[in-house]
């Protein structure tokens, strides 16, 4: 069991992938609520989150939303989901609920896979400045 603080919740990301460092980039700034925590998929929490819930990476190798009291929410449904956390404007993005879940993860996921050759990719996961260690857990 991952141990978050009381009304956290925990992103984990691809720690490669440049779309998914600037779009974390993206949550820390906006996360006036400070009530976000993130951690790359490659590290030993995402190792552990992965395992536990038996997750295929060949499938799913995106954005994951992990709360210990409802669990891990993936792809468009994950991602929808911080928007909405992240309040106005960014909630906004919540209009598209109402797109049926196979259609959002098709999108998301012709994305997904053309994220490296369209945005690049890293070498070694991302290292959180000294201010932002305490969002990043292990």
């Amino acid at each position: 069991m991952i141990k978050l603080p009381q009304g956290k919740y925990l992103i984990l990301f691809d720690g490669v992938c440049n779309l998914c460092n600037s779009s974390i980039q993206y949550v820390i700034k906006y996360d006036k609520k400070n009530q976000f925590m993130f951690t790359a998929l490659q590290s030993n929490t995402g190792k552990a989150l992965i395992e536990r819930f038996n997750i295929d990476t060949q499938k799913t190798d995106s954005v994951l939303l992990y709360t210990p009291e409802k669990g891990l929410d993936y792809k468009s449904t994950a991602a929808l989901k911080v928007a909405y956390r992240l309040g106005f404007p960014h909630a906004l993005w919540c209009v598209f609920f109402i797109v049926p879940t196979f259609l959002r993860n098709w999108i998301y996921d012709f994305i997904a896979r053309n994220r490296y050759k369209w945005f690049g990719k890293k070498a070694e996961c991302m290292v959180p400045t000294p201010e932002l260690k305490a969002k990043f857990l292990e």
